[in-house]
């Protein structure tokens, strides 16, 4: 008998989550190199892949990060988004940089991380927002002195900050030692200043020889930015030229006319600067022109779009990429040709040439960006990568997905074999290669939006500023003998019974309602609104607010906490308590929520994840108690190292970690965010886990700290509990990886280590990660041919059989296949004769998936928002007739 599993499908597309348009991406900068002299080298190993970031209509940016290892070239899920800024509301991100917070903190050829990393933020208007990347915040804003802010460019040395003006001006804030002031401005011009960016940096005049010799004698290179100096800088405007601005005396060097239509003023929305002082710029004539930087002249200009060019970006090969309302990616590539009547090499010129264009987006195209990073310096200071890996292209814009395209040059295949890091496939250059979609997810952080509860049989999703409500009518039973998941039946129906908008400050973070549907909870970053949900007789929810929740939870956070926030909740099963995890703070805070005649109150608040812990290899090693740490024996450390090897936490558990929140010791205080949570479905365990990938364990029967997990090399992307096993605990990751820790005994099960280490290449390298897990309520520990774990991404389903007894046989069918290919035969033969059990079974015609989960036993749900909807919802794109025309 094959393993089977019947499930009513009810095949959800009713949900009118839009996400929101892309309007910037940017990566990191890299270190300026040493301006010295010495010669730059190639890397004897692969640039690790940095983070970068998303900046989206609504405000929100996300912070997506490299799902493979620091040296790992190849990750078939690329970039993931692992927290998401929830932006002001209203806001919205027109211009996204990054700049270095401490540049002499990051080696000569290393790639910052998240805590090296300024990045700043503009939306129309005239502030400049710099944000907390710890705690997902605005961290301070500045004005810009000069109205609306059209664009912004960090200087290679991350110590100043260029501000294109709505009055015609540039100015310059200063970056240096953390600030964020306003250094100087520039001669104002009669146009706005669209686009902004700074000219190569030259070496300063050398210093005396007693001076240098000392400086040759010494190994460090802490001063290398300041031995660079920013000469000018570039701008594009709204009166149809560009302008060079010299940077010392804030003056106009020239200005360089663009074409015009009719009479009409061209606008130049975006421009560019090689290394060799080639500045690049795209119009909304649709043309893209390269200019002289020496004596402002255009050299070329081609006609590569049809609309405005909105954006270009630069390859570390020197290759230009541009695109704009066609949504066409074009490729310009230098090239040398041989004069006329001369074949020699050395009687060469060199010109640009548009080499390749093409269509991955349907609607207009906002933002490019490219890893590696290129950096406009002079060819004696260059810095050189590996041409064996291919840079990758990111760009994005109104249908809402970002795009990553495989770039490298065409020439760097004729030398190498370079590696395409998406693992799309074997080709890695800009006109063959497969390009990938990072698929958008409905809640921040890539997590859902969308929660059930089972036994009021109802949806809830949440939106930029509210949410909706639908209840899940009854569904007929099927007695197909074919798993469902291949044979989908559509539902029979549904109906709305909420829809709500809150006056928030910013776009909502975290929600969830509760399994009999009585109570409905929402926050922003800095207010959590608790509803009690009543049904009228029309079948309608009628929310009612609980007023006093902010001063109740006020009450167990520190006086100078300013939010009382939530960005992660879950209800228990008997929907009388509620688990919180603070926003901006990182406390748990477990909740009854009360009776008719009694108000919600906090049982109790855990400070773990507020606790700055040591890293020792793999696992965490908890800091002892203040003042504890001089007086305990060798053998005392010993013993609490041995008991947090074998998963326990006797003596560790509330004395280790309490008091740190209101210390006033800043180092005992861990800075992060906790994202996700899980309760298991009998009520006893509480799972969280944060951006430091720290996930903690709580008995909430007798409300206390249980234990710790050790610490993954990823954060994790979800946790959920067994259904027939309440004490198991399912950890996923973003790399399509799994843990599976039981939660009693704190340990990692030996039949799970069998299973993890048998998981398919189909399951580990499909392209889309992980988003969640969900377990049949109607699974039993007596059956184990019910308990089956379905994971799921954006465009699959996987179906999971976790039981001991299955992997057992699975074990010795490896084994029996070992033995056969060692003796000559075919193993994959003779385990079709023997009709071994499936234990994975993937299906991939739902797409793209929001959420999948149980409403009941043997009856799922599988929420799909239709990109073909999605983009209904948007203004016609760009279309021109090649033929026909009259």
């Amino acid at each position: 008998m094959g393993d089977t599993a019947t499930f009513a499908v009810h095949r959800c597309r009713f949900v009118d989550f839009t996400p929101s348009a892309i309007t910037a991406i940017t990566f990191p900068p890299l270190r300026l190199p040493s301006a010295k002299g010495k010669s730059p080298e190639v890397r004897n190993q692969p640039l690790k892949f940095g983070i970068f970031a998303v900046g989206r209509a609504n405000g929100n940016i996300e912070l997506c990060e490299w799902t493979g290892g620091d040296r790992q070239t190849q990750a078939p899920q690329a970039w993931v988004v692992q927290k998401t800024l929830a932006g002001p509301f209203p806001s919205k991100v027109d211009s996204l940089s990054f700049a270095l917070r401490d540049p002499e903190d990051i080696g000569p050829d290393g790639v910052p991380s998240c805590s090296d990393l300024r990045l700043f933020s503009s939306g129309g208007g005239s502030e400049l927002i710099e944000w907390d990347l710890k705690q997902g915040s605005v961290r301070r804003s500045i004005g810009s002195q000069g109205g609306s802010i059209w664009s912004i460019a960090v200087n290679p040395a991350s110590s100043l900050l260029a501000l294109g003006c709505e009055d015609g001006s540039v100015r310059l804030i200063s970056l240096i030692h953390d600030t964020l002031t306003h250094h100087r401005r520039f001669d104002k011009v009669k146009c706005r200043i669209l686009s902004i960016a700074w000219g190569p940096p030259i070496p300063r005049q050398s210093k005396s020889p007693r001076s240098a010799a000392s400086d040759e004698s010494s190994d460090s290179d802490d001063d290398d930015e300041k031995d660079w100096s920013d000469s000018w800088l570039v701008t594009g405007g709204s009166d149809s030229s560009l302008r060079k601005w010299d940077v010392v005396t804030g003056r106009v060097v020239d200005r360089m006319g663009t074409d015009k239509m009719r009479g009409e003023r061209t606008l130049v929305w975006t421009v560019g600067v090689l290394g060799d002082g080639t500045i690049v710029s795209g119009d909304s004539l649709g043309m893209v022109k390269f200019w002289d930087s020496r004596t402002c002249t255009q050299l070329q200009s081609f006609q590569g779009h049809g609309a405005d060019v909105l954006c270009l970006t630069i390859s570390p090969g020197s290759t230009v990429y541009t695109s704009g309302v066609d949504q066409k990616i074009t490729q310009f590539t230098h090239i040398k040709t041989p004069t006329p009547g001369n074949s020699s090499v050395l009687h060469s010129s060199s010109r640009w040439v548009q080499s390749c264009s093409r269509r991955m987006h349907s609607h207009d195209v906002r933002a490019l960006a490219i890893w590696p990073p290129y950096s406009a310096l002079p060819s004696s200071h260059k810095r050189k990568f590996p041409v064996d890996v291919a840079p990758i292209l990111a760009s994005g814009g109104l249908d809402m997905s970002v795009v990553l395209t495989p770039a490298a040059p065409a020439a760097s295949t004729i030398v190498s074999k370079v590696v395409n890091p998406l693992s799309t496939s074997i080709v890695s250059t800009f006109e063959d290669s497969y390009h990938r979609r990072i698929a958008y997810t409905s809640g921040p952080s890539c997590t859902s939006a969308l929660r059930i509860a089972r036994q009021a049989k109802l949806m809830c999703c949440a939106r930029d500023t509210g949410l909706s409500i639908w209840r899940i009518l009854q569904k007929q039973d099927t007695s197909s003998d074919e798993d469902s998941l291949s044979e989908p039946v559509e539902s029979r129906g549904w109906e709305k019974v909420l829809d709500m908008e809150l006056n928030v400050r910013t776009n909502i973070i975290a929600s969830a309602i509760s399994d009999d549907g009585q109570w409905l909870v929402v926050s922003d970053l800095y207010e959590t609104k608790l509803f009690a949900l009543e049904i009228e007789s029309t079948g309608d929810l009628k929310p009612k607010r609980i007023r006093d929740l902010s001063s109740i939870l006020q009450a167990h956070l520190p006086k100078n906490s300013i939010s009382t926030g939530g960005s992660a909740f879950h209800f228990t099963p008997d929907s009388q308590r509620l688990a919180m995890a603070t926003a901006m703070s990182s406390y748990i805070l477990f909740v009854d929520l009360g009776t008719n005649d009694t108000e919600p109150h906090v049982l109790r608040r855990f400070d773990h994840h507020r606790a700055q812990n040591l890293v020792g290899g793999n696992r965490i090693i908890k800091k002892s108690k203040p003042g504890r740490t001089s007086t305990e024996t060798q053998e005392e450390r010993d013993g609490r190292k041995k008991a947090f090897e074998l998963g326990h936490n006797d003596g560790l558990k509330d004395d280790a970690v309490m008091g740190y929140a209101d210390s006033t010791d800043d180092a005992m205080t861990a800075i992060t965010s906790v994202s996700r949570m899980a309760i298991s479905p009998d009520g006893q365990w509480l799972a969280t886990t944060d951006d430091l990938a720290r996930t903690y364990i709580f008995n909430l029967d007798s409300v206390q700290h249980h234990c710790v997990l050790p610490s993954f090399h990823q954060r994790v992307q979800s946790l959920t509990f067994k259904s027939s096993n309440p004490n198991i605990l399912t950890i996923t990751f973003p790399s399509n990886s799994f843990q599976i820790f039981d939660v009693e005994s704190c340990t990692f099960p030996e039949w799970s280590k069998k299973l993890i280490s048998s998981l398919p290449k189909r399951f580990t390298n499909i392209h889309d990660p992980i988003l969640g897990v969900t377990f049949d309520p109607a699974a039993t520990a007596a059956d184990p041919s019910s308990q089956r774990a379905l994971f799921w991404g954006s465009t699959w389903i996987c179906r999971v059989t976790m039981n001991e007894q299955t992997n057992v046989a699975m074990s010795r069918k490896r084994l029996r296949e070992s033995a056969l290919a060692q003796s000559g035969g075919d193993p994959a033969q003779k385990v079709e004769e023997e009709h071994q059990p499936n234990n994975f079974r993937m299906v991939t015609h739902y797409r793209p998936i929001l959420h999948v989960d149980f409403l009941g036993p043997g009856e799922l749900v599988v929420v799909e928002r239709p990109l073909v909807d999605v983009l209904a919802t948007l203004p016609p794109a760009y279309f021109k007739p090649k033929y026909g025309a009259s």
